[in-house]
């Protein structure tokens, strides 16, 4: 590639001191070589994360404005876009593992990230957690402590997602319901008169106005591939965002959007109008809150392309192939887990033979 098409989120820096690439440190500001140890800081030259305005890019021409080609491996197996900052000797699918052929790329446009939540942790910490998840499974086969994560299949990827901020105005209709109490007589089982509190809701009609400003309405970029991300390590601190800066994708894959912008604002709005919902009932006041009517405004709306990590691998048990997440930010995981049928069989049946002999006991 000529030096005038090279792109910023495909622009590698090769060792001071040996030439080898530089690769990210997770937890850090740095690259570094793994051949001879140097250094290097990222120079974040923006310092500050821009949000983009969100009517312009909704427009054709809008669009095509802070937007760059990159290439892109599409996996044949699996449909999965991925980008590779570094240049590996093999590649493999991040979610499939099928071989990637360089010579397949393909070149296409996407809008510039505007913020990276960089890795804090390392691959090798990422399959130190799976095996202390491992050792801590209940039900599991006694020899999956053998299970190994391979190092080469066991992947840092960024997850590409949309956030969305508005400024929200809304009008609400509806009922508020206020609690009170009534004494109420009946009789028990054995005839006897009994006085018993009942309690009751008394609705008044109410309305209202609200405003106030939603910040980083969270939308998953991509459809087919990272709906597999589990939901419960599918959490971030976003606090944490950097700005944009190619240094924190070396040594990582990236996973292009497959939702369009205006897809993910349609989605946005859905979200920003539950959040409204829940503004209008605290408005109410009351025990209780229906909003029958709510008519919402949005002004003022950016968004920007962010990108969120994760480690992603596999491992084989007895020929079955079981798939493992590691949230890269926190070190949460999730995974699939083979279950020993003797060691559950066992169980039940230790807990059928306590409750016959209490039984017998008692009797």
């Amino acid at each position: 590639m000529p030096p005038s098409t090279i792109h910023k989120s495909e622009i590698k820096k090769a060792c001071a001191n040996c030439g080898a690439e530089l690769k990210y440190k997770p937890g850090t500001t740095s690259v570094k070589c793994e051949y001879c140890g140097h250094e290097e800081k990222i120079n974040l030259e923006v310092d500050t994360i821009k949000e983009l305005p969100l009517r312009q890019y909704l427009q054709e021409k809008g669009a095509q404005a802070n937007s760059e080609e990159i290439s892109i491996l599409h996996c044949k197996n699996c449909g999965a876009n991925q980008h590779v900052e570094e240049n590996y000797k093999s590649l493999n699918c991040v979610y499939c593992g099928e071989p990637l052929i360089k010579e397949d790329a393909t070149t296409e446009e996407w809008i510039l990230p505007g913020a990276v939540l960089p890795f804090q942790l390392t691959q090798k910490e990422a399959i130190l957690r799976f095996k202390k998840w491992v050792d801590g499974m209940w039900w599991a086969p006694n020899d999956l402590k053998k299970a190994t994560l391979d190092p080469q299949f066991t992947k840092g990827l960024y997850l590409p997602y949309w956030t969305f901020d508005a400024d929200l105005y809304a009008q609400y209709r509806g009922q508020r319901g206020d609690y009170y109490y009534v004494n109420q007589t009946y009789r028990d089982s054995k005839g006897n008169t009994r006085t018993r509190r009942v309690r009751k809701t008394r609705w008044t009609p109410v309305s209202g106005n609200i405003s106030g400003f939603v910040d980083d309405t969270l939308i998953n970029a991509s459809k087919q591939h990272t709906g597999k991300i589990p939901r419960g390590i599918a959490q971030w601190n976003l606090s944490k965002l950097q700005p944009f800066e190619s240094g924190f994708l070396s040594g990582f894959v990236t996973e292009k959007y497959t939702i369009p912008l205006n897809n993910g604002h349609l989605e946005a709005q859905d979200e920003m109008r539950d959040v409204a919902h829940v503004w209008a009932r605290r408005d109410m006041g009351g025990d209780e809150q229906r909003v029958s009517n709510l008519t919402m405004q949005l002004e003022n709306e950016t968004f920007k392309h962010i990108l969120l990590p994760v480690y992603i691998s596999s491992y084989r048990y007895k020929g079955k192939e079981y798939s493992f997440f590691v949230n890269g930010e926190n070190g949460h995981l999730s995974g699939k887990r083979p279950y020993s049928f003797w060691k559950i069989f066992f169980a039940v049946l230790g807990v059928i033979l306590l409750f016959v002999i209490f039984y017998l006991f008692a009797k």
